[in-house]
């Protein structure tokens, strides 16, 4: 008898195995792919097997049935109890998801993210925010990249770029990175002794890419196959651990890793989920380590994503004040923006879009916050460290991101460019959205900011200098230039000179017109057009007299000028 089943039973235990190797269920009661996998593999065929041998033993049908409800026969006693561990683990699927409803647990649910509202202009600091903050998105981030690669012949034979890039800081400012892949099982074969070779880098805001290699190959990595296949490597590591959100990032060194973020779940089994910690992995030895969310390295940027981010803020906004509130009065609700999910951060890939800025070595993203009653402005905004989930609400009315990036479309309808998802600025005490254009492919052509109070104040340029320098004017603030142009004006000499125009010509540099003069003796006068557009009228034999400020080398900057008879 024992003989009979000996060989089915072995069938059943390489079916298992195989079924565990490739679908990589965590052993956790917390993942619903745990209690599907159990009944799938484990509960059925043991049923079938006992029912097998429960109708093999004789009988009519009615006796084999009667037999199978009795309580004396063992075998049938087995049946009962695999019955009634699926109807458990079913049970617990969907009462588990029922019981976690946010009905029953609205202030747990609230309770996730910890929430604590900020003074805006204190909070991001103006001086040092267009290096700081990562303009480009990620469809623009990868047609450089794949550009990069192209160029490379030995690479892009057996590689191409992974789809996903990921928003780090390095050394102080933003860096998208994303890392080379196998195209396929037979390119693995090829190249699977030396690894991966390398990764590439793009600058969000200098629009620069570098193509950087990685001593001794990147062998652990989610395009390989078998035992170097990455997310196997963590499970069978990791037996019992939930990953989501695994992605590569760099330290400061420019040393490649990749980070997992391990999930728990404060509510009833399958509800409320959070980060815990993550495991970070050395794709070139396999080397991994899990550190709880306290003791993350500052330099890995992005344990908790973004989604999650922005969902964990949506509890707390809607259910800060008890679920029924947020079914009738509605007092106090508030949800992220709903913006539009095609040509901005991750393309048509249904990702949420979201702005990013460099912050004291973390990388924080921004969405806004409006008010659950569909309109088209903000209440204020949500900025959310992606290492820590540390995060910060400022309370700015004014529109919301997509009237924003309507309003950029709207200055340059002629050329049919696109905004990419804005991020939000401070510009001298100015809530500004800032955001790129874009022609059909995904190329960035110009740069437009917007005013949130106000955004019919709107203004654009071909470089980031005079795009800023235009929305200055706009706003009657100081320009960087005439920061820069005060600067130097401090530190030169100043003197009054009369001369006769010898030579005229015009310069643009950082986006703006400066008017240049010579005269007989070859000295060199200079100004910004913008600050005097009767320059125009001068020409050449004129004399004129003017009040200069003379730098080191020489070149006079005109403060004021005039024609002398």
């Amino acid at each position: 008898m024992k003989k009979r089943y000996a060989v089915p039973i072995v069938i059943w235990l390489i079916v298992l195995c195989s079924c565990y190797y490739v679908i990589l269920p965590p052993l956790n009661i917390h993942s619903p792919e745990f209690w599907t996998f159990f009944m799938v593999f484990i509960l059925v065929p043991l049923f079938i097997l006992s029912m097998i041998k429960s109708f093999s033993d004789g009988g009519t049908w009615k006796e084999r049935l009667q037999g199978l409800r009795s309580s004396k026969n063992k075998g049938k006693l087995f049946t009962k109890v695999v019955l009634v561990a699926f109807a458990i683990c079913l049970v617990a699927l969907f009462g588990g998801t029922l019981f976690g409803a946010p009905i029953f647990h609205a202030k747990g649910y609230a309770s996730i993210l910890s929430m604590k509202e900020y003074d805006f202009t204190e909070d991001i600091d103006e001086s040092k925010v267009l290096n700081k903050v990562a303009l480009m998105d990620t469809a623009s981030a990868r047609i450089l990249g794949n550009r990069k690669i192209g160029s490379l012949s030995n690479v892009v034979s057996q590689f191409d770029v992974a789809y996903d890039y990921t928003q780090i800081d390095y050394k102080g400012g933003p860096l998208k990175v994303a890392p080379l892949e196998y195209t396929g099982f037979f390119k693995y074969l090829a190249n699977k002794k030396d690894g991966v070779p390398g990764y590439v880098t793009v600058d969000p805001v200098g629009q620069s890419t570098k193509y950087v290699t990685c001593d001794g190959g990147m062998k652990y990595v989610p395009s390989a196959y078998f035992q170097k296949d990455l997310l196997r490597h963590l499970r069978f590591a990791y037996p019992t651990s939930i990953f989501e959100n695994i992605h590569f990032e760099v330290d400061e060194d420019g040393n490649p890793y990749y980070v997992a973020s391990v999930m728990a779940y404060k509510i009833s089994l399958f509800n409320g989920e959070t980060v815990k910690g993550v495991v970070i992995l050395d794709p070139i030895t396999g080397e991994t380590r899990y550190y709880k969310v306290k003791d993350i390295p500052t330099w890995v940027d992005k344990a908790y994503d973004g989604d999650l981010l922005v969902r964990q803020f949506d509890w707390y906004g809607t259910y800060n004040n008890g679920y029924i509130n947020s079914l009738f009065a509605k007092k106090g609700c508030r949800k992220s923006t709903e913006t539009h999910r095609s040509g901005s951060d991750d393309g048509d890939d249904g990702v949420a879009d979201y702005g990013y800025i460099s912050k004291e070595g973390d990388i924080w993203i921004y969405t806004g916050v409006t008010s659950v009653n569909e309109d088209a402005s903000n209440i204020g905004f949500i900025m959310v460290n992606e290492r820590t989930g540390e995060a910060h609400y400022f309370t700015i009315p004014g529109a919301d991101e997509n009237s924003a990036m309507n309003a950029a479309e709207g200055e340059v309808q002629e050329k049919a460019y696109k905004a990419s998802f804005p991020s939000l600025i401070n510009v001298q005490g100015n809530a500004t959205y800032i955001m790129l254009l874009k022609d059909a492919n995904d190329i960035v052509k110009m740069y437009a900011m917007v005013n949130v109070e106000q955004y019919n104040l709107v203004t654009t340029g071909e470089t980031l200098t005079e795009c800023y320098d235009s929305y200055c004017k706009l706003l009657g603030l100081s320009t960087k230039n005439d920061e820069q142009g005060d600067k130097k004006q401090a530190e030169g000499e100043k003197k009054e000179v009369t001369f006769v125009i010898d030579k005229i010509q015009t310069v643009v540099i950082e986006g703006d017109t400066y008017i240049y003069f010579t005269d007989k003796e070859n000295h060199i006068y200079k100004q910004r057009f913008a600050d005097n557009e009767e320059l125009i009228l001068l020409e050449k034999g004129t004399k004129v007299k003017a009040n200069c400020t003379v730098d080191k080398n020489g070149v006079a900057t005109i403060n004021e000028i005039s024609e002398t008879e």
